[in-house]
């Protein structure tokens, strides 16, 4: 569990002995009333960090900003990305009611690079996303708040086009939120591969972090990963190479804050295939879904790593529209504690879409997962990264769509569940559309997405679990140019819009019963 997770206790635990008890009976009391259950109410403060995005000259990268229509949310608030090393600048995108909404709370579009400390984009209202624009090798990490209106399911999506050279084509992320574990399984110290982990901190105190590697055949022995500081309101990246003389194809990387709290991604790009943004994946568990595989994959190569001190064997399964294939000769992987895995899976989805669902064969030993995807074929190819992703939950959001080139997946790897998928207006222009979904348990389906009626620019999208099972999504994009294999693919997991708070009421007469 994250110590984010736990902080949230202990916050829920504070709250409920400030403002009283819930459903609390005295000593011998057979009357107490059955506790209610916790209501789920809109957050009202949201963080997101977005690594610097390129180091090539040629690199042209889009933000876009969406905040969904939340039910019950705060009727005003901001929202700011500005760069990660200009905290005086955030504090100045804070001030003032609307602040970060532009002028008189309509839509705000920047496009400014944040190299001078001012905003890259300055979001609308909820419903409706605004981009912003940054060129070159120089445009730096952001950090970004929002609060208020703008707070609940608050999503950044980072996109970035990059013309030739290593790693070029389209590399793209959902900007994260900080917190203080992350692990990338999937990033590489081999030659042709030029992987960096960046690290962002969001606060004005200095955080101080741990990067371990683990190879096939453990650990990889190198102090340069320990105690590395990051400044206040700065940004890091460390190339992987540096950081161990070893040589490896698959690489898992943790990174562990000592102090403080970080954005983290991995930037990995390839000599021959491109590159692209490998996020964290999932925490540690004993099942997992990489959803979304694009059914035109080439190769598809699964990587893996068990954190414990147990080995994990591991049922492999595609979920396919029509329904749940085992890969020939990959029907169970086996995991060595400590060690990264690595399994070719080929053209696994043969045309269709898919899902990778991996499940203990006994007993459940945490393990985390992600694949890399390569299109296209020959100098055509380009790859991106898919980790293992938490489930939709109640909703999820995706910045940045367009009317072409977008594809949604969506998985139910149990049980039949139904989704509603709502397409925003653009951010030039038109008007939302709803389409909901039945998806058959066992399956994954690419989902004819809705498209705003009058579409001008991008648009963003939801997806909302209806009712059934857990369901798992993620959003690929595709370039342009129909010529070259371009693309990214972003896991969808719950954004967070809504934290569930106990129900708590005063009672002081618990404080006045004699002792037994």
């Amino acid at each position: 569990m994250k110590r984010t997770t736990l902080s949230l206790f202990a916050g829920a635990a504070a709250l409920a002995a400030v403002t009283g008890f819930a459903a609390v009976s005295a000593p011998g009391d057979t009357g107490a009333e059955t506790a209610e259950p916790a209501a789920r109410l809109p957050v009202e403060r949201t963080s997101l960090l977005c690594p610097a995005p390129s180091a090539s000259d040629l690199a042209e990268t889009t933000y876009t900003s969406f905040t969904p229509v939340t039910e019950g949310a705060e009727k005003k608030g901001s929202a700011t990305l500005t760069a990660a090393a200009d905290g005086a600048a955030a504090e100045a995108g804070k001030g003032g009611e609307d602040a970060g909404s532009g002028k008189d709370g309509e839509e705000g579009k920047d496009g400014n690079d944040g190299k001078d400390g001012k905003p890259v984009l300055r979001p609308g209202a909820p419903g409706t996303p605004v981009t912003g624009t940054a060129s070159g090798a120089d445009a730096p990490a952001l950090t970004g708040t929002a609060e208020g209106s703008h707070a609940p399911g608050w999503t950044v999506q980072q996109t970035t086009e990059v013309a030739a050279g290593t790693g070029r084509g389209l590399l793209g992320l959902n900007c994260t939120a900080p917190d203080t574990e992350f692990w990338f399984p999937g990033a590489s110290t081999a030659s042709g591969r030029t992987d960096y982990v960046h690290l962002t901190n969001p606060d004005d105190s200095a955080a101080v972090v741990d990067i371990e590697l683990y190879g096939k055949d453990g650990v990889l022995k190198s102090t340069v990963g320990e105690g590395v500081t990051v400044p206040p309101g700065g940004g890091e990246s460390l190339l992987l190479s540096t950081l161990t003389d070893v040589e490896q194809t698959d690489v898992t990387v943790h990174v562990n804050v000592r102090s403080g709290r970080l954005g983290a991604a991995v930037q990995a790009l390839d000599d021959k295939t491109g590159g692209d943004w490998l996020t964290a994946a999932a925490d540690p568990a004993g099942e997992l879904v990489v959803p979304g595989i694009p059914a035109d994959a080439t190769a598809v190569r699964l990587m893996l790593f068990t954190p414990g001190g147990s080995d994990a064997d591991l049922k492999v399964r595609l979920a396919s529209p029509s329904g749940a294939i085992t890969p020939a000769g990959h029907e169970t992987v086996h995991v060595k504690a400590g060690m990264t895995t690595g399994v070719d899976l080929g053209e696994v989805t043969r045309g269709e879409a898919g899902s990778l669902v991996l499940t203990p064969t006994s007993g459940s030993v945490p393990v985390v997962a992600a694949v890399r995807v390569v299109r296209g074929k020959g100098g055509e190819q380009e790859s991106a990264f898919i980790p293992a992703s938490d489930p939709v939950g109640a909703r999820a959001t995706a910045a940045e769509n367009r009317a072409k080139g977008t594809t949604l997946s969506v998985t139910a790897p149990d049980r039949t569940a139904k989704v509603e998928v709502t397409a925003s207006a653009g951010t030039e222009g038109g008007t939302t559309a709803t389409k909901t979904f039945t998806i058959e348990g066992g399956t994954t389906q690419n989902v004819e997405v809705p498209v705003p009626a009058g579409l001008k620019g991008t648009y963003a999208l939801t997806v909302e679990t209806v009712s059934g099972g857990p369901v798992y999504a993620a959003r690929t994009l595709t370039g342009e140019d129909e010529d070259v294999a371009s693309f990214t693919v972003q896991p969808l997991p719950d954004d967070r819009g809504t934290v569930s708070v106990p129900k708590a009421e005063q009672n002081l007469s618990v404080l006045q019963q004699p002792p037994a």
